[in-house]
């Protein structure tokens, strides 16, 4: 039988639209859009890079609630408020998934404010870190 897992951090913003940050069906591991709020303060850094860093902390920890990590993640979605910010913020994700490199999507629409100047979500499968990975480079 299918084993699904929503999980909630509390956030009002999740009760109030009647989402789960994460669910998981089975290995399959779906993290909702996640901005840069600090779940103990509330406090969303002005700066975009520690934005990210809350992002990923906040991805992080609830990846860890199901058993899974950043290691798992097989697909993510970036949403960047400034197109000026993409060199910063995409040097900085570089390093977070180097050796992991999920395919990725970036692109800069309105964020829900403009308070937001990047968000993530990504899509893990339970186990990808162990998991026998072939690669193919086309191209040079």
């Amino acid at each position: 039988m299918t084993q699904i897992t929503k999980l909630k951090t509390g956030s009002k913003f999740e009760d109030n639209a009647s989402y789960s940050r994460l669910v998981a069906v089975d290995n399959w591991i779906y993290v909702s859009n996640t901005a840069g709020r600090n779940p103990q303060t509330q406090v969303i850094p002005e700066d975009v890079i520690e934005q990210l860093h809350q992002v990923f902390a906040n991805i992080e920890t609830a990846l860890a609630a199901v058993d899974a990590t950043l290691a798992d993640v097989v697909c993510s979605r970036v949403f960047i408020q400034e197109p000026s910010d993409v060199p910063r913020v995409m040097d900085a994700i570089g390093e977070k998934f180097r050796g992991i490199d999920p395919s990725t999507t970036v692109t800069c629409p309105p964020l829900g404010s403009t308070v937001y100047k990047v968000e993530l979500e990504v899509t893990a499968y339970r186990g990808a870190s162990n998991a026998d990975v072939k690669m193919i480079r086309l191209g040079q």
